[in-house]
């Protein structure tokens, strides 16, 4: 069974994220998020954390100061879409997906390919954050979707998605076909 291609689809994840960022205005960053108590802002500060600590993790770097909440300066967008072209340089390395991610946010160690599809299926979820919050929407390839369907059925559900700074709230029944909707939805994201 071939093995699925993480670094290509999370490349075209970040992508649609940095799309969307690119249109963020100073007047977005204080909008609601689909993510709870997150204005734009706070959402951005996250993902672009969320960049680095992955880069640093493909690296072997598990030091838990790379995952401290990062501030966006006087520039939020820009700071953004470097942490972005950050990871997808970190990711686009010969061998990444061999090597063992220590994660300092998950207090484990991972193999590249696994810890890729972390960051995969955070990026097409949060892609769809951003969107939400920008009153607009995302799209992907059908690859992309069939992808992360697959790694968001992966995800635990129940009481862990109840704990303290879980990654993703209880599931929210849907019951329709958008593969998208069924992704958020199943990761805790209100589809309306």
């Amino acid at each position: 069974m071939p093995t699925v291609d993480y670094v290509s689809l999370d490349a075209q994840a970040v992508q649609a994220s940095i799309d969307l960022v690119a249109r963020v205005t100073d007047a977005d960053l204080a909008k609601p998020t689909p993510c709870r108590a997150w204005t734009l802002y706070g959402l951005l500060a996250h993902m672009a954390t969320q960049h680095y600590g992955f880069a640093a993790a493909s690296r072997g770097d598990g030091d838990e100061a790379g995952w401290k909440l990062r501030d966006l300066g006087d520039d939020p967008v820009k700071a953004y879409i470097d942490s972005a072209e950050h990871v997808l340089t970190a990711f686009a390395e010969d061998g990444v997906t061999e090597r063992t991610f220590p994660l300092a946010e998950f207090g484990a160690s991972f193999p590249g390919h696994q810890a890729i599809s972390f960051h995969f299926i955070d990026y097409v979820v949060h892609s769809w954050d951003v969107a939400k919050s920008l009153g607009t929407t995302v799209t992907f390839t059908p690859e992309v979707l069939d992808a992360a369907l697959a790694v968001a059925h992966i995800v635990p559900t129940g009481d862990v998605r109840l704990a303290p700074g879980s990654p993703f709230g209880p599931e929210i029944p849907y019951s329709g076909t958008d593969p998208l909707t069924q992704i958020v939805a199943h990761l805790g994201r209100n589809p309306a």
